[in-house]
This record gives structure tokens, sequence and C-alpha cells, in this order.
């Protein structure tokens, strides 16, 4: 019988899905306000492109990124990573 290929360690997690958190912003809210949201309400942050956002995952934080603008659309482009993570 051949023996079974040697796995590397960690490797059979590479397929484990891990949710990764941005967070770009809180806002205290009265009831009033958000009995107020509608479709269509815009949220108004207080973070602007080129801001630093922890990057975490699983409540624990494995980087800093900046928030970016890109066409349409945001993100976070890592710029850092804990040497831990």
């Amino acid at each position: 019988m051949a023996a079974p290929a040697e796995i590397r360690e960690g490797e059979h997690l590479n397929d484990v899905p891990l949710q990764v958190e941005v967070e770009l912003d809180r806002h205290v809210a009265t009831i009033k306000e958000v009995l107020q949201l509608a479709v269509g309400t815009i949220l108004t942050l207080n973070r602007a492109a080129g801001e630093p956002v922890e990057i975490r995952v699983g409540g624990s934080c494995i980087g800093v990124g900046e928030i970016i603008a890109f066409n349409e659309n945001c993100g976070v482009r890592v710029s850092e990573l804990n040497a831990d993570s």
C-alpha cells in the first residue's frame, strides 16, 4: 500500500471560510431618527478616503488598512499586518 502524500502543516485549513470585518464608522441616533430611516436615506460617515481602519477576523485585529475610493466603489487597501496574525 502506498503511503499518503505528506500534507504541509495547516494546509487542510486553507479552505475554511473566515469573516473579515472592516468598520467604517459608528453613529449614535435617537429612536426618532431610526424610525425616520427610509429606503434612500443617506447616513453620513465621519471617515474619508485615506483614513486608517482596523481589519478584523474573529473579532481580533489582524492589521490596518486605508479607505480608498475607486470607480464608484470604496474599499480598503491593506497597509499593515500584525506579525502574529
